[in-house]
């Protein structure tokens, strides 16, 4: 369920009530008056998901300013109920919630450049000593998923620029964590920290730079998953699974390059443009799909 708040002048106060009680999926309006505005109305209502989309067009066709209202998302306790699929909605979820999630996810933050420099780091000591423990820890850590749904959702949307945008920072990520594995690698080397007679081809984890039908298949339900998971907000659970497809092969490139064996850096670099470009065309088709179920069923559109 959302809420919505606003504030509208005296004398627009009765025409925006009645806009609103016209709308379908906008209930239990109530309107009071606004103790720090004299002349003005504060006006707080519920909204179902389905409608969040045609109620942001109304108010904006209304003229009221971005800073004159807001809608907010609340948990519904009680009773037990069912949100209805309208016009883009997902399991309750408004496709403007989706729009402004991929907008705040796209953008190349300090906190996403940093926790995937942290997974860089355990990846490339996970690949180094062969342990499975560590790369699961570096996949746990990256928040890689972020910018891989906002990429779709930007692709869906039309929305051009966001798509670049979380493209780049996606992009930007993943070198990063090959430029960090690769430092690392060469520092343990040149130190003589990196253990005798290493050579990467000998991880246990060489698969990591050779593709067949299994990674096509996986970074085709990671997709699907990252998708859904994006859209719920969900992607801290399942953020560990799409990431297996990426910073695994990301940190063994860099091993590869920093560490030796720069020959079996070209396989991982394939997995990993492989894995990028599934991930992004299932969660395209993924929400694709779902912005066009309700369509068929006869929803709004």
């Amino acid at each position: 369920m959302l809420r919505l708040r606003s504030s509208v002048h005296h004398s627009r106060a009765e025409e925006f009530g009645s806009l609103l009680r016209e709308l379908d999926g906008v209930r239990r309006v109530v309107q009071q008056a606004d103790e720090a505005a004299a002349e003005a109305f504060v006006f707080v209502a519920d909204v179902e998901p389905s409608a969040a989309d045609r109620l942001v067009e109304a108010v904006g066709e209304f003229g009221i300013e971005d800073g004159d209202y807001v809608l907010t998302r609340i948990e519904v306790v009680a009773p037990q109920h069912r949100h209805h699929l309208g016009e883009g909605g997902v399991d309750g979820y408004s496709w403007i919630e989706v729009i402004g999630q991929a907008r705040a996810n796209s953008r190349l933050l300090a906190r996403y450049l940093a926790l995937i420099n942290v997974a860089a780091v355990i990846a490339a000591l996970g690949v180094i000593t062969s342990s499975s423990i560590l790369i699961v820890g570096a996949m746990a850590v990256s928040p890689d998923l972020l910018p891989i749904c906002a990429t779709c959702v930007g692709l869906v949307a039309r929305r051009y620029v966001l798509a670049r945008r979380a493209f780049i920072t996606l992009t930007l990520g993943l070198g990063l964590v090959i430029v960090t594995a690769a430092v690392l690698s060469f520092l343990l080397k040149i130190t003589g920290l990196l253990p005798d007679g290493f050579a990467v081809e000998n991880s246990s984890l060489v698969n990591l730079a050779h593709t067949d039908y299994s990674t096509v298949l996986i970074a085709l339900a990671a997709g699907v998953a990252a998708m859904l998971s994006f859209e719920t907000k969900a992607s801290a659970a399942v953020g560990v699974a799409i990431s297996v497809t990426t910073i695994p092969a990301s940190a063994y490139l860099g091993v590869a390059i920093g560490g030796g064996g720069i020959e079996h850096a070209l396989g991982a670099a394939a997995v990993l443009a492989i894995n990028v470009s599934l991930l992004i065309v299932s969660g395209t088709l993924t929400l694709l799909i779902q912005r066009w179920l309700p369509n068929r069923s006869g929803a709004p559109i």
